[in-house]
């Protein structure tokens, strides 16, 4: 068995020899993320495009690299580089985005790491078009993003409402780092703050045209059956308890006192909404279908929240 893997570690070293250029390497790498079976979910859905990102990443390179560069052969130096970011995401499991420090969102990108959630919302659509035609651009004077991890929706709609200043709350101050960085990067330490607070408990007095909230929906259940990359993340940002509504429950019992008149809540629940329409079978939550994949987000008006107060 010895004389097999020496045999089979020689012949990866001289496969390796013979990779040259920029599209080698992210071909091979495809082929080793297969052999290993990793799983996709934290930016790319396939190993082709998850092998470009880091290639392209180790060698300092733009994700938007025309193609006729990538038949440029790569130095020794670049290929252990390559090699060792490569080996990484498969023998330690973590997602790409924590390797490359960097998250698209929303048509932005963000700085993340293994204190934050990779950013994979499908709110960023409901962003992108303003949450029309349920919120109108000039309605929004105050917003508040509870459970912000790294920031990305605060500031994603900081730029989709100009003229908003926005609140971004989360329980974990490494979380809030991580957001602080973000809203220096993007210029807009004057417009988005961020909070340390357990949901509602540090705004007292704070009341708000647009709540948007992403946060943790995970069962106990599902998250022991989520893949290894999953269990690199946060265990803080994922897991709400039994049945995935811990932080949820608290959200719509608590946002009426936070919303002003006419005002917006809407929030991501995922794969806990059967679990919430079952608990909660008269409220009439209001579903978003998403064009670009995604589902298990709702909206409720200041006003629903408050007729079926009691119900929470």
């Amino acid at each position: 068995m010895r004389y097999y893997a020496f045999f089979e570690h020689l012949a990866m070293q001289q496969d390796i020899e013979s990779l040259l250029t920029i599209r080698d390497f992210v071909r091979w790498g495809a082929s080793r993320f297969n052999e290993a079976g990793l799983f996709y979910g934290h930016g790319t859905d396939n190993a082709l495009d998850e092998a470009a990102v880091l290639v392209l990443s180790a060698l300092s390179l733009p994700s938007d690299l025309p193609g006729v560069y990538f038949d440029c052969r790569v130095t020794a130096t670049e290929r252990g580089k390559i090699l060792a970011i490569l080996s990484q995401r498969i023998d330690e499991r973590v997602p790409a985005a924590y390797l490359t420090n960097e998250a698209s969102f929303a048509g932005l990108k963000f700085f993340v790491d293994e204190r934050v959630l990779v950013p994979r919302s499908p709110i960023a659509e409901l962003i992108e078009s303003g949450f029309s035609p349920w919120v109108s651009e000039d309605s929004v004077g105050r917003l508040l993003d509870l459970c912000t991890g790294s920031g990305c929706i605060a500031i994603a709609c900081a730029y989709r409402f100009p003229d908003a200043s926005v609140d971004a709350v989360d329980i974990s101050q490494n979380a809030l780092d991580v957001a602080r960085t973000n809203i220096e990067r993007h210029g807009l330490t004057e417009r988005v703050e961020p909070i340390l607070s357990d949901l509602f408990n540090g705004l007292k007095g704070r009341r708000y045209d647009l709540i948007v909230s992403n946060p943790p929906y995970v069962s106990l259940e599902e998250y022991s059956d989520l893949p290894v990359e999953y269990h690199r993340e946060p265990i803080l940002g994922l897991e709400a308890g039994e049945d995935g509504l811990d932080l949820v429950s608290r959200i719509l019992a608590q946002s009426s006192e936070y919303l002003e008149p006419g005002g917006v809540l809407i929030v991501e629940v995922g794969s806990s909404a059967e679990a919430l329409i079952d608990r909660y079978p008269d409220v009439p939550f209001m579903w978003f279908d998403f064009a670009h994949g995604g589902d298990g987000v709702f909206l409720l008006t200041a006003e629903e929240l408050n007729e079926y107060r009691h119900y929470f």
